[in-house]
């Protein structure tokens, strides 16, 4: 079976913005619980930081992070058709 790399890149773009965009709002409404959370996911005692978000920072990690991950997830798919042709 042979993936449609550039929907698949879409696609995790596009799953990639909507999971950045709940972050966000979870990071502006909880912020708190949501650095808690965060220093726990990366086994560190955060709780001497605290969140810098602006809009344009909101706006260059949607942007970054979509862009990249559909990239990456493209390339996958193109690795992917290769190997299955042999």
């Amino acid at each position: 079976m042979k993936l449609d790399s550039l929907k698949i890149g879409y696609a995790t773009a596009i799953a990639f913005a909507s999971v950045w965009l709940i972050c966000s709002v979870l990071v502006w409404t909880m912020p708190s619980m949501m650095l808690g959370m965060s220093g726990h996911m990366v086994h560190a005692d955060l709780s001497g930081m605290g969140w810098q978000m602006s809009p344009i920072g909101f706006l260059v990690g949607l942007l970054s992070w979509s862009i990249v991950a559909g990239g990456i997830a493209s390339l996958i798919a193109l690795v992917y058709n290769k190997l299955v042709q042999k």
